[in-house]
């Protein structure tokens, strides 16, 4: 398999048995397959899969919180016991602000640019977190523990979950756990697990074949004085569970062996094609990129290093991009827009307090009809907050609009905007949006991540100025 097989074993409900059919299950695969790869990992923070797996007292040289910070997975790796291989737990893993501010889909990201093969089992925490929704968003297949009608209660929300995200309910699979064999029923259903499966069955879910029974002899395998968590294959031989555990591991075999489509192999090809895209697009608007300061038409990329360009300008139909000079920007703002007759010097207070403000500005410029009818093209001059809100608008005439100033020198404000909005190739009525950046390269606003942003704000601009 070139690309793992994910298994996640997920529940709202604690007490249910995650970690036992995680742990087990990956010790059972690998005993069913020996050159089968089999990976575990936990987002929750109790350790037993470190206590379980871990070879010797050392600690590893990373662990699961890795998943969410760039590394890749096999980076985090550690060959643990019975052959099976284990990313390390973190205790405080919900507090990284990588893993608030993770998407869905970071995970199968993360797998997706990894080199894991073979099976990879997650284990969960009892809710619906952050973590369990990218556990879920990653998996091949979502084993749900039930012992008993709150746990099968709690299924719908991760059925919900998966059916928001497009993913097939066909991945989820209940599984009855923890069953007590002595308590019978009258009745058509006359035990646990038949009432159980038949309450599923009633919801439309899929279950898998067969239960875990509840055992006291596995019970007491967490505890003892050497502290050690030990697994039903080699301390559980004489139970049902051993049996039980062993026809689930070929289920899980044949399952992985029969997927055809693997949902981290879906997400690398997602990737490739979003690569492809977002070189296309970069393509795209390095045509339309114009390299000179287009107020003073000074080069600013003849090193590809740090510029002096500070923002960042767009046409509202895309046909023309460029940079503007801090210098230049702010004087031509001061001296037609703020109406200022002196020269405002680099270090005067207005001058930094404007270039504060700017960064939680966009600026836009676009022809607009003169004030009192007159028939003379106007000039206006917008300014919006990041949430798009406008502060500020401005109008002014623009003298080289009449045909007796046309032969005389063109003013900055004039050149920017032949430049722009009056360039042949640029659509009527479009407008030029302004952002400040930080020390831009020639193509830094160009990327996805950049672009993308200003992208929406153009949007955004373009409906309220209608």
């Amino acid at each position: 398999m070139q690309n793992p097989y994910v298994i996640t074993i997920s529940s709202e409900k604690g007490g249910v048995g995650k970690t036992t059919l995680a742990t087990n299950l990956a010790i059972y695969l690998k005993a069913l397959n020996e050159e089968l790869p089999v990976t575990l990992f936990s987002f929750d923070n109790h350790f037993s899969v470190d206590r379980m797996f871990r070879i010797g007292k050392g600690p590893g040289t990373g662990d699961v919180s890795g998943l969410f910070t760039g590394n890749r997975p096999e980076e985090l790796l550690e060959v643990g016991e019975y052959g099976v291989q284990f990313i390390p737990s973190n205790r405080r893993l919900e507090d990284l602000s990588q893993v608030k501010e993770a998407g869905f889909d970071r995970l199968a990201r993360t797998l997706a640019s990894g080199s894991l093969k073979g099976i990879v089992i997650i284990d969960t925490r009892p809710t619906l977190d952050i973590l369990t929704r990218n556990a879920l968003y990653a998996a091949d297949r979502v084993i749900i523990p039930v012992k008993d009608a709150p746990s099968l209660e709690n299924c719908k929300n991760l059925y919900e979950f998966c059916e928001s995200q497009g993913i097939s309910k066909r991945a989820l699979r209940l599984l009855p756990c923890l069953i007590d064999s002595r308590i019978r029923y009258k009745g058509p259903f006359t035990d646990a697990y038949q009432l159980l499966k038949a309450y599923a069955i009633n919801r439309g879910y899929r279950c898998m074949e067969g239960y875990i029974a509840k055992s006291p002899k596995v019970e007491s395998l967490n505890t003892n004085p050497e502290g050690r968590i030990y697994p039903i294959l080699t301390h559980g031989r004489g139970t049902n569970v051993h049996l039980q555990f062993s026809h689930l591991a070929r289920q899980v075999l044949l399952a992985a062996k029969d997927c055809e489509q693997h949902r981290i192999g879906e997400v690398r090809q997602s990737l490739v094609l979003q690569q492809q895209k977002r070189e296309q697009s970069l393509l795209q608007l390095r045509e339309r990129f114009v390299p000179d300061c287009l107020i003073c038409g000074s080069p600013l990329f003849e090193k590809q290093e740090n510029t002096t360009a500070n923002y960042y300008c767009e046409t509202s139909d895309g046909q023309i991009s460029g940079y503007l000079e801090e210098t230049c920007f702010s004087d031509l703002v001061f001296r037609y827009f703020y109406r200022s007759q002196k020269e405002i010097a680099p270090s005067n207070p207005l001058r930094e307090l404007f270039r504060e403000s700017a960064q939680r500005s966009y600026f836009v410029m676009r022809l607009a009809a003169a004030k009192n009818g007159f028939e003379k093209s106007c000039l206006a001059f917008h300014r919006f907050d990041e949430e798009g809100l406008e502060i500020s608008q401005k109008t002014i005439e623009v003298k080289e609009f009449e045909s007796r100033f046309i032969h005389r020198e063109k003013t900055k404000l004039y050149r920017l905007i032949e430049a722009t909005v009056l360039a042949e190739k640029v659509a009527e009525n479009s407008f030029l949006l302004i952002r400040q950046v930080d020390s831009p390269s020639s193509t830094g606003m160009l990327l996805d991540e950049y672009h993308s942003v200003f992208e929406q704000t153009m949007t955004s601009v373009a409906n309220k100025l209608r």
